[in-house]
């Protein structure tokens, strides 16, 4: 029996060699400003290449279910904020290409104001965060920065602000990510690794009246339990708890399909999910009967594409689970990132995303493909909640300050997945950046307002198809 010598492997080599001290990243960081100047974030022209943005909506249709495409784009058209929303494509296309300071991150893809809200982790503490990872993929910082700050000018626009409301909610953003950034690039690794951003600790950041909205919003997550969801989406039919069907919007799959295929399309996703989780997890779904299956509409730029919720029941209708199925596809970044993933599956980079940026909130999250597409699954709806954002009712104070607390997680996000300390060095003290990206949230809010425009005009002369119930 020969047995072969031991060799040191490339990742112990890495890890035994001398790593620069956080000083030495800082001004690594710092040096990048002579490559790429912080002040040309300002800018945004646009490329006499530009594809028709109406265009980039049809093409992503294609692979969408065809009835619920014109949901869509009736969501889409509700105001420029909802159009926002829906164009992570359009807008990765607009600035993929600008200069970065190339220092990488787990960009999430489709940074906005209200990706961001509070949910429940393993442990039942509740905690702020983004909370889609749909678009996840190595990338620029500045990519989730440029969507997000042109989110608070277009939101803050559409709740009936003026220039200068516009302007502090770009500035809270950006303020915040520097100086989160900032206090991360001096975070030990396994602190960073564990942290996550309390609502108690957002609280205490909050002026009172903003204090008082952030409570509503926790209170009304506290009481989307499995059990309440349970009772809000099933009822009883021939002795049979099952999902109920609300027309298109959240459809039994027994309407949509015959029983065998629901069945086999059960059988699929389980099958190629559980096999994603540890044993112990694995353990824990087996102990499940499986009750019933339905098709949900989900989110703006999510609709039309294919998700599944299903409900099942532990030992009595007191101890329900429901998981949410939802098709991943791949990321809008892949075509202008340097980096390409390992992964096969599309729901495995997503799961691995929200892992790297959250740790592990969910017990039940995975991944698995069906008949060609892949997926991911978590529960639904357990204790999360966000903020609405509604004319006339929306104090846009608050929003200002809501802002901060999204670059707030933002910076959490790209601190845990990149150099914390190359981005605070590049970022700063001063308010150059926050000036730079304030001007580019302008000039590219206004280019969405020019893209809702386009679609109002595509539905009114028929180009794309709008559905009346949304």
């Amino acid at each position: 029996m020969v047995i072969a010598k031991k060799s040191t492997s490339t990742a112990l080599k890495s890890a035994l060699h001398e790593r620069p001290s956080i000083i030495q990243r800082i001004d690594q960081g710092k040096a990048l400003r002579k490559v790429v100047s912080r002040a040309i974030h300002a800018n945004y022209k646009v490329s006499t290449a530009r594809r028709d943005p109406i265009s980039i909506i049809l093409e992503q249709d294609k692979s969408r279910i065809h009835e619920l495409v014109p949901i869509r784009h009736a969501r889409m058209l509700t105001s420029p904020f909802a159009f926002l929303r829906g164009s992570a494509k359009i807008m990765i296309e607009d600035i993929g290409l600008a200069p970065t300071s190339k220092i990488p991150v787990l960009a999430n893809g489709d940074m906005h104001v209200s990706n961001f809200g509070i949910y429940a982790t393993a442990e039942r503490n509740i905690v702020f965060s983004i909370n889609d990872f749909d678009e996840t993929h190595p990338g620029a910082w500045e990519w989730d920065i440029k969507r997000l700050t042109a989110s608070a000018v277009v939101c803050a626009r559409f709740l009936g602000g003026d220039k200068v409301t516009c302007e502090q909610a770009a500035r809270s953003v950006v303020s915040s990510y520097r100086q989160k950034m900032d206090e991360y690039a001096h975070t030990p690794y396994l602190d960073l690794w564990y942290h996550t951003i309390k609502v108690e600790d957002v609280l205490k950041t909050l002026s009172l009246p903003a204090k008082k909205e952030m409570k509503k919003v926790i209170n009304s997550a506290k009481k989307k339990t499995q059990l309440t969801m349970f009772e809000k989406m099933s009822h009883t039919v021939n002795n049979h708890r099952v999902i109920k069907s609300t027309g298109p919007l959240m459809a039994r799959d027994a309407q949509l399909e015959s029983r065998k295929n629901t069945l086999k399309l059960l059988d699929g996703i389980l099958q190629s999910y559980t096999e994603s989780l540890t044993s112990d997890r694995r353990n824990l779904v087996n102990r499940y009967q499986i009750l019933d299956i339905g098709r949900k509409v989900v989110g703006v730029g999510s609709v039309g594409t294919r998700c599944w919720v299903i409900l099942l029941r532990g030992v009595n209708d007191f101890d329900p689970l429901l998981l949410q199925v939802k098709e991943a596809d791949t990321s809008v970044l892949a075509p202008f990132s340097e980096v390409s993933l390992p992964y096969e599956n599309q729901g495995h980079r997503v799961v691995s995303g929200q892992r790297t940026v959250q740790g592990a909130p969910d017990i039940f999250l995975g991944w698995g493909d069906y008949q060609a597409r892949d997926f991911y699954v978590r529960q639904l709806s357990d204790m999360k909640g966000g903020a609405e954002f509604i004319p006339g009712q929306t104090k846009l104070s608050n929003f200002v300050e809501y802002c901060g607390t999204c670059g707030w997680a933002l910076a959490l996000a790209h601190a845990k997945s990149g150099d914390a300390a190359m981005i605070s060095g590049y970022c700063g003290n001063s308010d150059e950046l926050d000036t730079a990206f304030t001007k580019f949230a302008f000039l590219y809010a206004d280019q969405n307002q020019k893209d809702y425009e386009a679609m109002q005009i595509a539905a009114k002369t028929g180009r794309i198809e709008v559905a009346k119930e949304f």
